[in-house]
């Protein structure tokens, strides 16, 4: 993909924090400034749109999130195309679809991210920029092979647990035994102290770390700037057992919003019927703990996600008050989004993957300190995606988007200079374990099409190519007016009012999967 590059005056002093194709790409006008701004992206896991107090949710207080977004920009519309753990975070890796990437799950897809992708992925080339960086958290695709040497050799500061991390992380894997704070959100916050601090405070976490992280924590180099990725894995439901457990957590774990227990919201009409037909995905499908349909079990699961996305909102207030003690305040780039929404009973549904809004609408917040006061506090419409971050990443550092990125970068919608811009989304889900059917999707500001494919002759096998190679015709679609109907309720495919919506998102929804398969070749 060709970039046109044009210079546009955005910034007044140097800092961005980012928090959650064919267009015109601009750089902020930062080259002559003395300081490169650093970057923090911090990534949650199944957080869904509504779970901050600006987006609406009745119960969890998120102040520092929410300052974030009213110095930054908030995207109301924000995507994951693939939303899913280990796919989504292979798209943001490869600022590509997984129908160009093939990653997926490895355990399905037998597919790593190659090193020369590696090498094109944000981080690598931050550090080919001059950056220190790190990875810290949950990782969950695999990076050339099973060992993720790559990742390893090429990144500074590597510390994570493979798979999911749990409450405790260093009860699933010892890399984190040097902790000193045994739960996960306040483990993570350590971890990341000991990268960016100087001085002997943090001696300790390097002299206690397990031998399996020899060469790989790196401590900062103070005259470099740098970029740090934190991945959460809260508040997905596989990391709340146990929370508030041991007398060591922090209180809040065990007592948060226990008055507040039967003001969770279930969705209206709970509990539902799946909305889909049992052949398409069914209540035999469900992994155990993302089981709705019982009431007790929903509301205390709720209740302990509210409280994870309490800790890391003290993880977020916590971290820019280390910005402003180490002076980094006014130069640091930060980035949270999450790596997918999640079902919390709406459509008689849990986990996520299916492609309706609960599962593929996130939270996605762009901050800089040197915004112009015209940009603080906005909230845009436009279609994003995740893929959309790397690029814009490279871009509010003044480094050159590869052409490998299918993603955009978003400052020319921040910077209202945007030429033209995305209509559409195309969502997929490739992944065929646990009962989960293939599915193809396009989202408008208008409408929502899905078509599933039978899952007769594909269980745990990949096949990005099948809807392309063989016209495989869909065994359940779905049509959606989210204008007047944003909750999805009310399926209009086999309405004769709506054939011509339809037949358009059938004809538009093989193009694009061709178009993204075939783009950058």
């Amino acid at each position: 993909m060709k970039h046109i590059i044009k210079k546009f005056s955005l910034f007044g002093i140097t800092s961005i924090i980012i928090l959650g194709c064919a267009s015109f790409i601009t750089k902020p006008d930062i080259f002559d400034k003395k300081k490169k701004p650093n970057v923090i992206f911090v990534f949650t896991d199944d957080q869904r749109f509504n779970s901050l107090g600006i987006t609406g949710d009745p119960v969890t207080e998120t102040p520092n999130i929410d300052q974030l977004a009213q110095e930054g920009v908030f995207f109301n519309q924000a995507f994951i195309t693939s939303p899913i753990c280990g796919p989504s975070r292979a798209n943001i890796f490869t600022s590509q679809w997984e129908r160009k990437n093939q990653i997926g799950f490895t355990n399905v897809s037998h597919n790593f991210i190659s090193e020369a992708i590696f090498n094109n992925s944000w981080q690598m080339q931050m550090k080919n920029a001059g950056y220190a960086t790190a990875f810290i958290g949950k990782h969950h695709t695999k990076i050339t092979d099973r060992n993720d040497s790559p990742l390893k050799e090429g990144i500074d500061f590597t510390y994570y647990g493979n798979g999911h991390l749990g409450f405790y992380p260093a009860k699933k894997h010892k890399e984190f035994s040097n902790l000193k704070n045994k739960t996960q959100v306040e483990g993570l916050f350590e971890a990341t102290e000991a990268f960016l601090k100087q001085g002997n405070d943090t001696d300790y976490f390097f002299e206690n770390a397990d031998s399996s992280l020899k060469g790989r924590l790196k401590k900062r180099d103070p005259n470099k700037p740098f970029s740090l990725w934190i991945n959460f894995n809260l508040p997905h439901a596989s990391s709340i057992g146990g929370m508030g457990s041991k007398p060591t957590d922090p209180s809040f774990y065990s007592t948060l919003y226990n008055d507040k227990k039967r003001e969770l919201e279930l969705p209206d009409g709970y509990p539902a019927p799946i909305s889909l037909p049992e052949n398409v995905y069914a209540t035999s499908d469900l992994m155990k703990y993302y089981v709705t349909s019982n009431k007790e079990k929903l509301l205390n699961d709720k209740l302990k996600m509210n409280r994870a996305v309490h800790a890391i909102d003290q993880f977020m207030g916590n971290l820019r008050k280390l910005l402003k003690d180490l002076n980094e305040d006014e130069n640091t780039i930060i980035v949270f989004c999450s790596d997918n929404g999640l079902f919390l009973g709406e459509h008689g549904l849990g986990g996520k993957t299916i492609l309706y809004d609960e599962s593929v609408h996130v939270p996605l917040i762009v901050y800089a300190p040197f915004f112009k006061n015209t940009e603080k506090g906005k909230r845009l419409n436009h279609l994003v995606v995740g893929q959309d971050i790397p690029a814009t990443i490279l871009d509010l550092c003044g480094i050159d988007i590869p052409e490998t990125y299918q993603g955009k970068s978003m400052l020319p919608l921040i910077a209202e200079n945007a030429s033209e811009w995305r209509e559409e989304v195309f969502l997929e889900n490739l992944f065929t374990d646990q009962g989960y059917p293939r599915q193809e999707g396009i989202r408008t500001k208008e409408f929502k099409y899905i078509r599933s494919f039978s899952k007769e002759n594909d269980r745990n096998k990949y096949l990005p190519e099948q809807t392309i190679n063989t016209n495989e015709v869909p065994i359940y679609e779905e049509l959606f007016d989210i204008v007047n109907d944003p909750k999805e309720q009310n399926n209009l495919a086999l309405n004769p009012l709506y054939k011509e919506q339809l037949d358009y998102f059938r004809k538009q929804c093989s193009k694009k999967a061709k178009e993204l398969l075939v783009a950058n070749n």
